[in-house]
């Protein structure tokens, strides 16, 4: 056989991509990440982090469920029927066109701003651990404070492009919604729920950022917001008594600084791979609220460190590609709704770990799609179906322009 013969028979057929061209490094996986369905990807994580959740919920509860109703799985069996409640939801809002979310938003936001009174009205609101949250009888209770985070996005996005359509000012969007969420957060104080209207605000700031104002109205406003805070987390007694806790937990152990100083005893007794799944010694009445506010501290003992980043792997993903669907919304009122959804499930991530770990105050705010509970999954899971309507709907990537007024 001949030099040329044997070159050509090693060569490998026509249309046979080559070894090398494949993507196998870093930047090559990157590329082809660019180019993968931002909706299915949202989908995928949203699952991960509900399976996690179910998980950890289980493992978490089955102490205080055997108390409480008798069963180890009590709580679990709840958390699978609002999870299901939840899916349905999310396929309603994937398959609802989010431009249709305009038409509602009077409706949804004067609905919400009743529910909120109605929660504070003595007969009506329901009360339970030192709060009226809810309304509704015996197990089928919504908290009108979930639903706000959605009006107010919702509200805000369409506030933010009605005024760019009319050519106003940065203070014919930052004056009407700060009004909203100003008396949206005042209600959700008086329950009281702090961390709900830091929610609320974070929600507020997002999107008047994405409007392109200024970033001197933005930092003097959100002086303003926090002097404002800290005066209302001073006032009263239980909170001053956590604010304090939350300089110094350990000289409050007995008191208001328990929780945290149990939270993080569970997450240094995890070390890297954690105890294993169910083997966690602090949900044996040590760690109150184990499977609510606090699961991040179970994830941590019974996952480890290394379970614990993962989870935060997830979470921090889920607001990447969130970002890149509101990059790549097909209008600006998509991207602008999209940022608000991002914002809210990042700030409750980040207000949630950080009370966990001691760097935040304890305010109460659960972890996106872990936590257990029932209004703020399924309010979650429906803003989720949202923000996946609007990635299969989005532009093919390309270079991002900027203007004045944002995207």
């Amino acid at each position: 056989m001949t030099p040329t013969q044997t070159q050509k028979a090693t060569q490998p057929p026509r249309g046979t991509p080559a070894r090398h061209e494949r993507p196998t490094s870093p930047a090559g996986w990157v590329q082809r990440t660019r180019t993968l369905p931002t909706a299915s990807i949202l989908l995928a994580l949203m699952t991960l982090l509900c399976v996690v959740g179910l998980v950890m919920v289980g493992s978490a509860s089955e102490v205080i469920s055997i108390q409480t109703y008798g069963s180890p799985w009590a709580i679990s069996l709840r958390e699978v029927i609002w999870m299901v409640i939840g899916v349905i939801a999310l396929v309603f809002s994937c398959r609802f066109d989010y431009r249709k979310w305009r038409r509602l938003r009077l409706v949804l936001l004067a609905v919400t701003f009743a529910l909120l009174l109605a929660v504070l009205v003595p007969g009506i609101g329901v009360h339970s651990g030192g709060s009226s949250r809810w309304v509704g009888l015996g197990e089928l209770r919504i908290q009108p404070s979930e639903l706000m985070k959605l009006a107010l996005a919702v509200f805000g996005a369409d506030l933010v492009v009605r005024r760019e359509e009319m050519k106003g000012g940065a203070r014919m969007v930052i004056g009407p919604l700060l009004l909203v969420a100003a008396a949206a957060a005042g209600l959700v104080v008086l329950q009281p729920d702090m961390g709900t209207a830091l929610v609320l605000g974070c929600i507020t700031f997002a999107l008047i950022f994405a409007s392109g104002v200024r970033m001197g109205p933005i930092l003097k406003l959100l002086g303003v917001v926090s002097a404002l805070a800290l005066v209302v987390g001073i006032v009263e007694p239980y909170r001053r008594a956590r604010l304090l806790s939350f300089l110094d937990p350990g000289a409050h152990a007995s008191g208001s600084g328990y929780q945290v100083v149990q939270s993080l005893i569970g997450l240094g007794s995890g070390h890297l791979f954690g105890l294993g799944l169910g083997a966690g010694r602090q949900k044996w009445g040590y760690l109150p609220n184990a499977h609510t506010d606090f699961i991040f501290s179970v994830i941590g003992e019974e996952l480890g460190l290394v379970g614990a980043l993962c989870v935060l792997a997830l979470l921090g993903a889920f607001a990447w590609f969130g970002l890149r669907a509101a990059a790549r919304a097909p209008d600006r009122f998509g991207g602008l709704l999209a940022v608000a959804i991002v914002a809210w499930i990042a700030a409750e991530t980040v207000i949630n770990v950080g009370a966990v770990i001691g760097i935040l105050p304890v305010t109460g705010i659960p972890l996106p799609f872990i936590s257990f509970g029932g209004s703020s999954l399924v309010i979650t899971m429906v803003a989720t179906g949202i923000l996946v309507n609007i990635a299969r709907q989005e532009r093919p990537p390309g270079p991002t322009v900027r203007s004045g007024t944002g995207w």
